[in-house]
């Protein structure tokens, strides 16, 4: 650098231009999000504080409430059992997909014939309108005509058949291996592209000081596969949480509730009771727990870089 000459600055016209075509980036991303998830997430935050029906549609005039919608949702004799429903199916469900997931990504690791063919038809599930994999799913479960209990009367496994849409237990069972088989290719796609980042010799000097396929998982695969696990665990929470169409095709929340979840109360209160005000509430609790996870996975992922 020459002695006269001085550092660019901040206010110098050839960073004004970076800075310039940075934003002119960056502008369709932020009003895309902002015209279709910013907008709606404030437009139902505001109505969770007003009182919305029918008639305010017409009127425009919806009394603001504050926060009575809230305290009516949360005090609600249902929603101890919906938040613990809505806990249980999302448990069962995001453990259920890594679990597949992660069995059929070590499988899919191998080199075997059709093996890129039989990984491309996994996807189909997860391709499929949830409405469409409902429908084949609820017939298929029908307690009379469907062919899971014909299959079971036919092996002499039950003689009155299992009462997968009707019991109340059953019923919930029912929708978490529904949502499961619908996730499995989700998780095995990002689980599968985990595993072919980690380098192949590290395995080789691994199997040549005697370890085993355990201790390689051990000590090798769970570890440099960690992050790519924390974005999946995360990602299923939310998915989860927010499941509406398949449960409401499979089950419709019943029976007696027995799959009332906090997405299905939400569209229960608005669409079906025309609380809309209460509805907001609902979803707006789903939101923020939805935040909430997301936000501990992001602590907990700046913390093991810090350590």
């Amino acid at each position: 650098m020459r002695s006269g000459s001085r550092p660019p600055t901040d206010r110098s016209p050839g960073r004004l231009r970076e800075r310039t075509a940075q934003w002119l980036f960056i502008a369709p991303a932020a009003a895309y999000l902002a015209l279709f998830f910013g907008y709606p997430l404030v437009e139902n935050l505001v109505m969770s504080f007003r009182q919305h029906t029918v008639t305010t549609f017409y009127t425009g005039e919806a009394p603001f409430v504050g926060l009575r919608n809230y305290a009516s949702v949360l005090s609600s004799d249902a929603f101890p059992g919906t938040l613990l429903t809505t806990a249980l199916f999302t448990v069962a469900s995001v453990l259920g997909q890594f679990a597949a997931g992660l069995a059929l990504a070590l499988f899919f690791r191998r080199r075997f014939p059709l093996g890129d063919t039989l990984r491309s038809l996994l996807l189909l599930p997860w391709l499929l309108p949830l409405v469409v994999s409902g429908t084949t799913w609820r017939w298929m479960l029908d307690p009379d005509t469907g062919v899971v209990n014909a299959a079971l009367r036919g092996l002499h496994l039950s003689s009155s058949g299992v009462p997968w849409l009707t019991g109340t237990s059953q019923a919930l069972l029912s929708v978490v291996l529904v949502n499961i088989w619908v996730g499995i290719p989700f998780n095995t796609a990002l689980l599968y592209g985990g595993l072919r980042d980690i380098p192949a010799h590290l395995y080789e000097a691994a199997e040549l000081d005697g370890a085993g396929p355990r201790a390689s998982f051990r000590h090798i695969t769970w570890p440099l596969l960690r992050p790519v696990v924390g974005v999946v665990l995360v990602l299923g929470v939310i998915y989860t949480l927010k499941v509406l169409d398949l449960v409401l095709v499979v089950t419709g929340g019943g029976p007696a509730d027995a799959t009332e979840t906090l997405a299905t109360r939400s569209y229960e209160l608005s669409f079906r009771q025309f609380d809309f005000g209460r509805g907001a509430a609902m979803s707006s609790l789903l939101v923020l727990l939805s935040l909430v996870f997301a936000l501990a996975y992001l602590r907990a992922g700046r913390r093991a870089r810090t350590f």
